[in-house]
């Protein structure tokens, strides 16, 4: 089985990138493993950050890496608190402080003016100067609601309501979560590039 860092200390990412590569011959192991700090997220991007993220736990590492950077857009807000969504309250906020900002933010705004989307681009790259990183992104929609309602998943989870299921994302079992999430559609989106790549000949590490 091929390993992979996931540059990434948040426990909820790992959990669920495990689960998402539960099929594949490849094991996801947490930077923390590899004693990688964390990266100074300088991008002004998803995509940016997630490249960031990977080449500098390839680098620590020595090891093919895989970077995840996502987040919350709100329309409303501008598209905030977008690549600032895990520390929107401040650095080493906790998801409920995260949560209760925006809801205070989002305070006087009416339902209909509501409107948000999960965003995730992921980055993959074979070694720390990879010059062909294997880059995707994917958004999934919904809308705020104006309190918390489920006990799954991290971050806002509990207040993004997908209209399609009728719940939040924090009240969708995981096999439904992990099809229709913005990080399962990115991981899809990996998967096929994956397979181009590998039946290209290209090494993963």
């Amino acid at each position: 089985m091929k390993k992979i860092v996931l540059a990434s200390g948040n426990a909820g990412k790992l959990r669920e990138f495990s689960h998402l590569f539960a099929n594949w011959d490849i094991e996801v192991v947490p930077q923390s493993e590899f004693d990688v700090p964390e990266a100074d997220e300088t991008g002004l991007s998803f995509i940016e950050n997630a490249l960031i993220k990977a080449r500098h736990a390839s680098r620590v590492s020595g090891l093919p890496a895989l970077a995840d950077d996502s987040g919350l857009a709100v329309d409303v807000l501008g598209g905030a608190p977008g690549i600032y969504s895990a520390r929107y309250a401040g650095t080493g906020a906790t998801d409920a402080e995260n949560n209760r900002k925006l809801l205070a933010a989002l305070a006087h705004v009416d339902d209909a003016q509501r409107g948000a989307s999960f965003h995730c681009a992921l980055a993959f790259v074979r070694r720390h100067d990879d010059p062909v990183p294997l880059v995707c992104s994917a958004q999934w929609s919904g809308r705020i609601l104006r309190e918390p309602a489920g006990d799954q998943g991290f971050g806002y989870d509990p207040l993004f309501y997908v209209e399609s299921q009728g719940m939040t994302s924090a009240q969708l079992a995981r096999d439904i979560k992990n099809r229709l999430s913005h990080r399962a559609q990115a991981v899809q989106q990996f998967a096929e590039l994956w397979r181009e790549r590998m039946q290209g000949g290209a090494a993963l590490g």
